[in-house]
């Protein structure tokens, strides 16, 4: 029987563009699901409480939580807001916290990437650092503004995998080079995650889950970028897609089971 085409639904911010309320991502984030994951990715737009989450988590195989400029509301983590001047998403967070857990519990195949990264430990009863460089004890993690595009996502400092975790296993190095543009940060990992690698300063730099029924990986750097010409963002991305596809198949034998057909 040939394997299913993957869905994976990619997350949105809703943005305000050319004076409308819009539901938007960056290409970049789309691109590598269906190139190097090997998946159709599908628009996800931020409806909040109106999302059908049941619905959608029974026609899709996966699951990408995007970086975006908003940072999660920290309310979301018992925390006042330290800078009234941090660009925030409520519909966003409405969206995708709700929909992390469960998706989580049905063991969907979740994949997280900066923003995504820390939404995801939000959603699980971690807590974030609000301004990482104002943080005694680690570097800034933000981009350098007077750099062009490809400077700013150009490799900026190492990230040491754990020894003998998953991510080591997959990426076959005990470290590697990633890019770095973001000011929020790890401030307590959620009890059900496993860090996986760290940046020299001790930040959280990639975790997996400790006992999903599925697939997750969430990493704090944005290996979407430039991700072809990139042989870790490559693993990386190949290994959602090989999840969603196990995922995808495993539901449609639930649907279509050989016995049923051969009846």
């Amino acid at each position: 029987m040939p394997s299913v085409l993957p869905l994976v639904a990619v997350s949105t911010d809703l943005k305000h563009l050319a004076g409308h309320p819009t539901y938007a991502v960056a290409q970049k984030y789309v691109d590598p699901v269906h190139d190097l994951s090997g998946c159709l990715p599908l628009l996800l737009p931020a409806l909040g409480g109106a999302l059908p989450i049941d619905a959608l988590l029974d026609a899709v195989h996966g699951l990408v939580f995007t970086g975006s400029p908003s940072n999660v509301e920290p309310r979301h983590y018992g925390e006042a807001l330290a800078n009234p001047e941090s660009p925030a998403d409520p519909a966003r967070d409405a969206t995708t916290l709700p929909l992390i857990r469960a998706a989580i519990a049905r063991g969907v195949p979740v994949f997280g990437i900066c923003r995504g990264f820390q939404e995801i430990n939000v959603a699980l009863g971690g807590s974030l650092l609000q301004e990482v460089h104002h943080t005694e004890g680690f570097a800034d993690h933000r981009e350098d503004a007077d750099l062009d595009i490809d400077g700013q996502y150009g490799p900026a400092h190492v990230v040491n995998a754990v020894p003998g975790g998953w991510l080591q296993g997959l990426v076959d190095a005990p470290s590697w080079q990633v890019n770095s543009l973001h000011g929020q940060g790890i401030k307590t990992l959620a009890p059900e995650l496993l860090a996986q690698a760290h940046a020299p300063d001790g930040l959280v730099e990639a975790y997996s889950h400790r006992h999903a029924p599925g697939f997750l990986l969430a990493v704090q750097w944005h290996p979407e970028w430039q991700a072809a010409n990139n042989p870790v963002s490559r693993k990386l991305f190949a290994a959602f897609g090989d999840a969603c596809r196990d995922h995808a198949n495993r539901h449609r034998e639930r649907l279509h089971p050989p016995d049923a057909k051969a009846a």
